[in-house]
Order: C-alpha cells, then sequence, then structure tokens
C-alpha cells in the first residue's frame, strides 16, 4: 500500500483517484480551487462510472492545503494540464523533499520543464518521471467523472536519478513501459499531434456551433488527417534526430487503446482515429478557451519546435500551424509557453541534450 498524493481533482486526477484506491493505495486528492472539490466534499466521495466500473470512493483526504496534501505521501502524482504546471512546481519545489514525483501526463517537455523550475528555485531536484500521455480518457460531468478509457500502454522515462519515480510509477499505473529517457516520452505524446491540426482547421465550424460536434469523428475530415500525418512524419523525423525511435500516431494509439486494433490494420489514419471507442463520444471545443487551443498550442507545438530547433531539424506544418492559431486565437496565446528556456534547453545542440536526460 502506497499513500499517494494527487494534484489535480479534474477527469484525470479523479480517474487516478478511483484507480488507486480500487487498488487499495490510500489517496490524498489535492486541487488548488475549492470549488472543483465542491461536489467530492458535498459527496463525502468521488463517484465514477465507465471502464473503471461504476460507484464510489473515499479518498483519504481531500482539501486545497498542499502541505496537508503531501503530509505522510510517499509520491506526488500531478494530473494536470500543463498550463497548471509552473505553479505547481514552484509550490513543490520547496515541500517535496526527496520524495518522488510523477507527471500522469507530462505532455511535451513536463520533465524538462520541471527540471528548470527546480533550479530557478535552487532547490535539490526530486526523483522525477513523466508519463508520454494522460493514462485515461475521462470527463466530469454531473459531479460523476465519466472514465471512458484506460490506458493500455504508456511511455515512461525519468530524469538522471529519478528512478524511484520511475519505479512508483510502474507501480501505480499498470501498463506505463520504461522509456531510455524523456525525449521518448515527449515525443511521444500523442495529443501534441491529435489536438492541433483538428482544432485550428475546424475552428470556424467550433465558432459557428460552440463544440456542437464529436471532434474525433465529424471533426476527423481526410484534409486533417493530412496535416495531422504531416505533422506525425515531423515529431518522427526530430526523434530521429536525437538518435531515438517513436512509434507513429497510428500505432501509438493503438498500443494505448485508443484505436483499434482492426481499424489500425486499414492504413487510414482517418479511420483509425474515427474509428476509437473511447473518443468517440468527446465533443468539439466550445471556444477558442479550450485546453485543445489554451494547452496543445503553447505547451505542446510551441515545446515541440523548442526541440526540433535543437535538433536541427525543420517542421514546417507545426511552425505553421503555431503561426496561425496564434492570429486566430491572439498574441497571447504563446506568451507564457514553454519555449527553450522555460525547458532549459536553450543554447544546447542535440548531443548535449541528450546527454542532460540521460544517466
Amino acid at each position: 500500500m502506497t499513500v499517494v498524493a494527487v494534484l489535480g481533482a479534474g477527469g484525470g486526477g479523479q480517474s487516478a483517484a478511483v484507480e488507486l484506491s480500487q487498488a487499495g493505495h490510500r489517496v490524498r486528492l489535492w486541487n488548488r480551487r475549492e470549488e472543483t472539490l465542491a461536489a467530492i466534499r458535498q459527496q463525502g466521495c468521488v463517484r465514477f462510472r465507465g471502464v473503471l466500473g461504476e460507484g464510489s470512493v473515499r479518498p483519504d483526504l481531500v482539501t486545497t492545503d498542499l502541505d496537508e496534501a503531501l503530509d505522510g505521501a510517499d509520491v506526488a502524482v500531478v494530473c494536470l494540464p500543463s498550463i497548471a504546471h509552473e505553479a505547481v512546481f514552484a509550490d513543490l519545489a520547496s515541500r517535496l523533499g526527496d520524495r518522488p514525483l510523477v507527471l500522469n501526463p507530462g505532455h511535451t517537455g513536463g520533465a524538462l520543464h520541471a527540471r528548470e523550475c527546480w533550479r530557478r528555485a535552487g532547490c535539490p531536484l526530486p526523483p522525477i518521471a513523466e508519463l508520454s500521455t494522460l493514462t485515461y480518457v475521462a470527463r466530469v460531468h454531473d459531479d460523476v467523472v465519466t472514465t471512458t478509457g484506460r490506458a493500455t500502454l504508456v511511455r515512461g522515462a525519468a530524469l538522471p536519478g529519478g528512478r524511484a519515480a520511475l519505479d512508483a510509477a510502474v507501480e501505480l499505473f499498470p501498463g506505463v513501459e520504461p522509456a531510455s529517457n524523456v525525449l521518448v516520452s515527449s515525443l511521444s505524446n500523442v495529443n501534441l499531434v491529435l489536438h492541433p491540426p483538428g482544432a485550428l482547421l475546424g475552428l470556424s465550424w467550433v465558432e459557428a456551433t460552440r463544440g456542437d460536434f464529436t471532434f474525433y469523428v465529424d471533426g476527423m475530415t481526410p484534409a486533417v488527417a493530412r496535416v495531422m500525418a504531416a505533422l506525425d512524419g515531423e515529431r518522427v523525423a526530430v526523434a530521429r534526430a536525437f538518435g531515438l525511435e517513436v512509434a507513429g500516431l497510428v500505432e501509438e494509439m493503438r498500443r494505448i487503446g485508443t484505436v483499434e486494433p482492426e481499424d489500425a490494420r486499414t492504413g487510414s489514419l482517418a479511420e483509425a482515429v474515427r474509428g476509437g471507442r473511447a473518443n468517440a463520444t468527446i465533443k468539439a471545443p466550445d471556444s477558442t478557451a479550450h485546453r485543445y487551443y489554451r494547452e496543445d498550442f503553447p505547451f505542446g507545438l510551441l515545446p515541440f519546435l523548442a526541440l526540433a530547433s535543437v535538433a536541427g531539424v525543420p517542421v514546417p506544418t507545426a511552425s505553421a500551424l503555431l503561426e496561425l492559431a496564434s492570429a486566430a486565437v491572439g498574441p497571447g496565446l504563446l506568451e507564457h509557453g514553454l519555449d527553450a528556456a522555460a525547458l532549459g534547453v536553450a543554447g544546447l545542440d542535440a548531443d548535449a541534450l541528450v546527454r542532460s536526460v540521460s544517466g
């Protein structure tokens, strides 16, 4: 039994609280905003349905006090969008000590960003591991977390000296497959490829209907799929420039479980994504305030461009998507995103970056 501080109480954090509780671990659930926790407090439990079953679990603690959440915890698991990482990393740097930290997910560059935040805070780096994608497909509706998918495989990797965090991730989240370093896990982030093309090319439809269509089915048109395939090719090329191999989008999604095996064999990216049962009912964004814009461009594509620059690989599709999104959403979109400085990779070449994440 492990005492786990789950940081974040959205769909991912609540799903983690459910699965960890079902496995016999003790959960201390934290969220910065009280309103996110209000229904859980009122119910006295996290109510759930979907692939994890149906029922309720009672965390040991539900709190907005980070010190209280960490008190007695063996490991901290961050289940937050990357837009919230900067603030929580700043708070954790002086509080976590040498306890392992697992980023579920790390998104693109999450562990690198954490390392830079700890460096800026002047605190010793704890063991840190990141997962390539969130282990759940989940949404909270009517005070119930509905988990429509549970990843069968995700990439997990640790920063040097972070083996204890990777071991914790493997223990807590079945299906975590250790990767050689955090460049592999970061470049295996499927949302980096899956969200920006559809979000940008479907923006007029989003604004006209306020998202009244299914993002992964209705929105997965042949044109969107072609742009997605071009972006995916750039992702694979950047990984190869670092001497690494990552799976293509459809194969990675098949391993995760969000593409059905029979659809993966068709060779059609559009058909494969449209046929995935876990994502089938997910609605499109209702505005540019949605995380597919506010997270996946500044915290997905922007750090990808930073890694591509270090690798010396041109990525015209990613660059065009980012430039158009900035024009469409507004110039402030990228203001606080993960650029090379935020990742701590400014001035590095490919060999230096690989050395810094190896060992």
